[in-house]
C-alpha cells in the first residue's frame, strides 16, 4: 500500500496524520540544516556566492515526497535559514520563491504517470523551477536594491546553485524513491 502525499482535500477532511506532520517537520529541518551548515562561499560574482546543499535537499524532497511537502520544506526551511543568518529582509521572498520551486518540481516529477522516477522529467522540473528561482531573486534584488542592473551579477551564482543541487539531488532522489515505502 503506497502512502499518498497529503493535499488540500486531505486538509479539508482533516486527514493529515501525525506521521505527515512529523515528516514535514523533519523535511523542513533537513532543508534548513543543509542550507545553514553545509555551505561554502565562492567568488562567483561581484556579490560573491553562497553555495549550499539546501537546493539538493529541496530538489530531492520535492521529487520523492511530492509538491506539497516539497513546497513546505523549501519555503520554511530556507526562510528559516534567512532569519537565522541575519538576512531577515530576504525571508518573505525566499519563502515564496522556494515554496514555488518545491511545488513546481513536485508537480512535474509526480503525476498520475510518474512517481519521481523519470530522470529526464526531473531535470526538466528542476530547470523550470530554476528559472523561477533566478527570476524571483532578480525581482527581489530589484525591489531591495532599487537597481535593474546590479541583480544581474547574482545570476551566475544562482545557476551554479541549481546545477550543483541537480547533480547531487537527482541521484539521491533515485535511491530514495526505492525506499520511499519505508518512510
Amino acid at each position: 500500500m503506497e502512502k499518498k502525499d497529503f493535499n488540500t482535500a486531505n486538509i479539508r477532511k482533516g486527514s493529515i496524520t501525525t506521521r505527515d506532520l512529523v515528516q514535514v517537520g523533519l523535511l523542513i529541518a533537513l532543508v534548513f540544516i543543509s542550507t545553514r551548515f553545509i555551505n561554502i562561499r565562492l567568488p562567483i560574482s561581484i556579490n560573491g556566492g553562497l553555495i549550499h546543499l539546501g537546493n539538493c535537499m529541496l530538489f530531492t524532497i520535492a521529487i520523492v515526497f511530492g509538491k506539497h511537502k516539497g513546497a513546505l520544506a523549501g519555503a520554511f526551511g530556507m526562510a528559516l535559514f534567512d532569519i537565522f543568518s541575519s538576512w531577515v529582509i530576504w525571508a518573505p521572498f525566499t519563502f515564496i520563491i522556494r515554496g514555488a520551486m518545491g511545488y513546481i518540481i513536485g508537480s512535474i516529477a509526480n503525476n498520475s504517470q510518474r512517481k519521481g522516477d523519470d530522470m529526464l522529467i526531473n531535470v526538466l522540473a528542476i530547470g523550470i523551477a530554476g528559472i523561477v528561482m533566478i527570476f524571483g531573486y532578480y525581482i527581489t534584488e530589484v525591489i531591495l536594491y532599487g537597481n535593474l542592473y546590479a541583480p544581474i551579477t547574482s545570476v551566475p551564482g544562482n545557476v551554479v546553485q541549481i546545477v550543483i543541487g541537480m547533480i547531487l539531488g537527482i541521484p539521491l532522489s533515485k535511491v530514495l524513491i526505492r525506499y520511499k515505502k519505508y518512510f
